[in-house]
């Protein structure tokens, strides 16, 4: 199980944003909000994702509706 602090510590990591962490929620706005989350980081988490959780995530099932929140980011991951 994922959970939303699994999440937010792993895209903090990422994008070495550890010292915001603890601003962190599930409304946190990402793509647009966060300056380090671009194109380049949707990238870089996926890879992280993948390689943390041990989950695949199709090309076609990735939107930029998945990156609007760390909870909608959260809520597509427990669904896989």
């Amino acid at each position: 199980m994922i959970t939303l602090k699994d999440v937010i510590q792993l895209v903090a990591d990422v994008l070495l944003l550890e010292d915001q962490i603890k601003n962190y929620d599930e409304n946190t706005q990402l793509l647009g909000s966060i300056p380090e989350f671009d194109s380049m980081a949707v990238v870089s988490v996926i890879t992280a994702v993948e390689e943390n959780f041990g989950l695949i995530i199709d090309d076609d099932d990735i939107t930029a509706d998945i990156f609007e929140t760390f909870g909608t980011l959260h809520k597509f991951l427990e669904g896989l």
